[in-house]
């Protein structure tokens, strides 16, 4: 959350250049190579590309270059190119943390930091149970549909040739039954919940409690440099 926060405060490429110098001393520490970071960056691709385009001819001040509506500015190129920064730091940041992180610690964290609004009756556990049991059956969706693409592929069906249009029909006889087996595995997960007596998290006890301890405080006390660092490094 803190390198959240300060990769949206930076306005200039000291501050970019600042967080992408701590986002490779991260993932050096986390012993993770570069070429998986950016093996997640693939499907991505398109949405920074779409985001460029976008903030490319929509800046304002003297236009360098006009065609019929469109224009490019200095500030329309220099967004551009700071929000394809911003939005590779931040997924790449995210990654970082999903590779060191396992779903369960997210989630348990999440319900110690959202533990407060318990006092005016906010479900955080079962919003936390929820996100839980969304990440631990995305493998088996992405297992499923690859399955069922598979059988489809054994029919005939094809999804990789055609039209855009045609692409996207293909794709309804896999979604269908895709849909049927998540509701499917959604009522049975229901259904064993209820039968071990679940019942949220009203006197519920933990195998692991989370405690907060000195590498905490160390942690705490990067992000307070980290975001004071980027403040100092607005006013350039």
């Amino acid at each position: 959350m803190g390198y959240i926060v300060a990769l949206f405060l930076v306005n200039n490429p000291w501050g970019y250049g600042l967080m992408a110098a701590i986002l490779i001393s991260f993932t050096a520490i986390a012993r993770i190579s570069a070429k998986a970071m950016l093996k997640g960056m693939k499907p991505l691709i398109f949405i920074v590309v779409f985001t460029c385009l976008i903030n490319l001819f929509y800046g304002t001040g003297e236009p360098i270059w006009e065609f019929w509506i469109f224009s490019i500015t200095v500030n329309g190129i220099r967004t551009a190119i700071f929000m394809a920064l911003r939005i590779m730091l931040l997924v790449c940041g995210t990654f970082l943390l999903t590779y060191t992180t396992s779903p369960l610690q997210l989630t348990d964290g999440l319900e110690k930091l959202l533990s407060p609004l318990k006092k005016i009756k906010v479900p955080v556990h079962e919003l936390s149970m929820m996100m839980s049991i969304a990440l631990r059956f995305i493998p088996t969706l992405i297992e499923e549909t690859d399955k069922i693409m598979s059988a489809q592929k054994a029919r005939g069906a094809s999804f990789d040739t055609g039209k855009l249009t045609e692409r996207a029909k293909a794709l309804i006889p896999m979604l269908v039954p895709l849909f049927v087996s998540a509701f499917r595995r959604a009522d049975e997960l229901a259904t064993a919940m209820e039968c071990r007596c679940y019942q949220g998290g009203e006197g519920r006890t933990r195998m692991k409690e989370l405690k907060f301890s000195s590498r905490d405080a160390i942690a705490l006390l990067c992000c307070a440099i980290i975001i004071a660092a980027v403040c100092v490094l607005r006013s350039l």
